[in-house]
């Protein structure tokens, strides 16, 4: 996984009924794009995230991804 400044995180509900969580990435704290990330949920909140396997990077509309920045599946 790997993520830049303005991305979002999509983290899935992990039970039925829940919902998924997306979050803006407003800090990388690993090497090259990796996790841990510094998140910021709609409420306003931030939390430092390190995303397991229920969780995707979405890269805004427009940016092209890039070798960088390609997801780890």
């Amino acid at each position: 996984m790997r993520a830049v400044v303005g991305d979002r995180l999509l983290v899935h509900g992990r039970a039925a009924g829940t919902s998924d969580q997306t979050s803006e990435i407003i800090e990388v704290r690993g090497s090259d794009g990796a996790p841990p990330y510094l998140v910021r949920h709609p409420d306003g909140q931030e939390a430092l995230v390190f995303p397991g396997s229920d969780a995707l990077v979405e890269h805004p509309q427009g940016r092209k991804e890039t070798s960088s920045t390609r997801l780890a599946h």
